[in-house]
């Protein structure tokens, strides 16, 4: 595997600036998972200072997700053939210049036009971010720098929550936006003198199969939002999903088909790859499920505030650290299988005392205890995948990786808001314990997958 600088990790020669490089590639990673839920917390007073309808409110925080979502193996491919480094540094100025537009704004269709630009620089940084990082450690070093990566996940999502309120509460909802500008510049600055240049392997983009992913990907995740706000049988949800899947199957075909496809159709026929896109998915719902019907219940049941429930949810964060951590020093040894297994475990009863014992106390600490598990999850998710994916699929693969952490955000809201839909128009505890319930059955349902799933040939799982 190729290290910065043309150094070669299976020679022993390693960057001596990689923790540095991680470093920076990782708050940079928590600005733009930070900016997903930042923004919940400021659009009611943002939406009535700007005069948005409640279309144009929820398209603030959706259209983001749908860029980030939809771009990402587009920014993955970039990366692969230019060289992670520039693109890295080209995501990363788009998304300083649009969050500093989306403060500036003084109207919502500057605001969306900022947002989805923030989109773009985000689904083009974050997979060639990863890239790096996977070109650049190896090994057990590898494990430890992917348990950092993951715990960011977690952590920026409580981060996002917390912050939104201070920034809101204070200085007003443009500084949710001008904070990510000075934070911005330095990580640039650290990232022009810290990451050295990574070889891209050359050749051209396939611009139609680009267009077919990422017009898929968007219209699956719009579904999915959609069946949190109408149901999953309704029109939206039903004709968006239906417009996604067509546009898969044709960009199978067009993989299938095309000389330089955008994926190679052999990268998706390696176990560990499915074995991580699935676990990341599953993980991630969870935990933007904890978060969700943690928001609600805090607020409605216990009637915290929203910095208060920004606050509460610190626990969690912690333990998302402490798992993806511990997670990564623990699966060079006991292996990826057993890690997502009890990862997925301690998800579940985290979950099931969540539903079982509802007070607030028990609450923070269950879904703390599954914030740890879930951490675990991750770092097998990416652990998984990257044990068979060589330096020039890094970019692609990472763009695939992000690509079902957003379907697993956006599966992870609408299906617990079905199955708890009682508790958001009456809160209580009945209400809110079925979306527990299910959440703990699905990451058993998901564990019980990780152990018959079949044997890699080089043992991965």
């Amino acid at each position: 595997m190729t290290t910065p600088g043309g150094t070669s990790a299976a020679d022993g020669v390693l960057d001596p600036r990689r923790w540095r490089t991680l470093g920076l590639l990782g708050v940079a990673q928590l600005m733009l998972i930070v900016d997903v839920t930042v923004v919940a917390i400021a659009l009611p007073v943002m939406s009535g200072d700007l005069g948005l309808d409640r279309a144009g409110t929820a398209w603030v925080a959706s259209v983001y997700a749908l860029m980030f979502g939809g771009l990402m193996l587009l920014g993955g491919k970039a990366a692969d053939i230019l060289g992670p480094r520039r693109v890295v540094l080209a995501g990363l100025s788009v998304f300083v210049a649009a969050s500093l537009l989306a403060g500036f704004s003084g109207t919502g269709e500057v605001l969306l036009i900022a947002r989805a630009l923030q989109g773009v620089g985000a689904a083009v940084m974050s997979p060639a971010a990863l890239s790096v990082i996977v070109r650049t450690f190896t090994g057990a070093e590898l494990n430890r720098a992917l348990g950092v990566w993951s715990a960011l996940g977690g952590a920026g999502a409580a981060l996002g929550v917390l912050l939104g309120g201070v920034l809101t509460a204070g200085p007003g909802w443009p500084w949710v936006f001008f904070v990510n500008v000075p934070v911005g510049v330095v990580l640039l600055i650290g990232l022009l003198w810290t990451v050295r240049p990574l070889p891209g392997s050359g050749g051209r983009m396939d611009v139609i199969g680009a267009a077919l992913f990422t017009t898929a990907t968007a219209a699956v995740v719009y579904g999915l939002v959609a069946a949190g706000d109408h149901g999953w049988l309704s029109a939206p949800t039903l004709v968006s999903v239906l417009v996604g899947l067509g546009g898969y199957l044709l960009f199978g075909w067009r993989i299938l088909t095309a000389s330089a496809p955008l994926v190679t159709p052999d990268l998706l026929k390696r176990g560990p790859v499915l074995a991580g896109l699935g676990l990341i998915l599953v993980a991630t719902a969870l935990m933007i499920s904890v978060f969700f019907l943690g928001s609600f219940a805090l607020q409605h049941l216990h009637g915290f505030t929203a910095l208060e429930t920004g606050l509460s949810f610190l626990p969690v964060a912690l333990g998302t650290i402490l798992g993806s951590n511990l997670a990564g020093r623990a699966v060079t040894g006991w292996g990826v299988r057993t890690v997502a297994v009890a990862g997925l475990l301690i998800a579940a009863l985290g979950l099931a005392a969540s539903a079982a014992i509802f007070s607030m106390t028990v609450l923070i600490v269950a879904t703390s205890i599954s914030g740890f598990g879930i951490g675990a999850a991750f770092v097998a998710a990416s652990a998984s995948m990257f044990s068979v994916v060589q330096p020039q699929e890094a970019g692609v693969a990472s763009g695939a990786l992000s690509t079902f952490h957003e379907f697993g955000a956006a599966t992870g809201v609408s299906a617990v808001s079905s199955v708890a839909a009682a508790a958001l128009v009456t809160p209580s505890f009945s209400a809110f314990a079925p979306g527990y319930w299910f959440a703990a059955a699905v990451a058993v349902v998901a564990g019980v997958v990780v152990v018959v799933w079949p044997r890699h040939r080089r043992r991965v799982l």
